[in-house]
């Protein structure tokens, strides 16, 4: 509850401070958000984050798979086994 209550009052302080900045200040935090987002040196970070994270999960689950009950087990080695039939799902493919 304390988590909500403080997720709730961000959002409010972030909307009032928003609406207060208006439009112009708008374009201004998008267009600076846009331009460090296309800085390779960014990008290269987020990939490698998400790449570490895929093998910290590929390798937690390796050691837990043999402690859950078979039914689950069988299901979390098919969805395993789509996913990497069906390449990257985070949708960075292509860019």
């Amino acid at each position: 509850m304390r988590y909500r209550l403080t997720f709730v009052s961000g959002l409010a302080v972030g909307y009032l401070l928003g609406a207060r900045a208006g439009r112009e200040r708008y374009e201004q935090i998008r267009k600076s958000v846009r331009r460090i987002s296309e800085n390779p040196a960014v990008r290269n970070a987020g990939e490698a984050a998400a790449l570490s994270g895929r093998q910290a999960a590929s390798k937690a689950a390796d050691r837990v798979q043999d402690r859950l009950p078979s039914s689950l087990g069988d299901r979390v080695r098919t969805v395993r086994d789509h996913r990497a039939r069906s390449g990257d799902d985070w949708g960075a493919e292509g860019r």
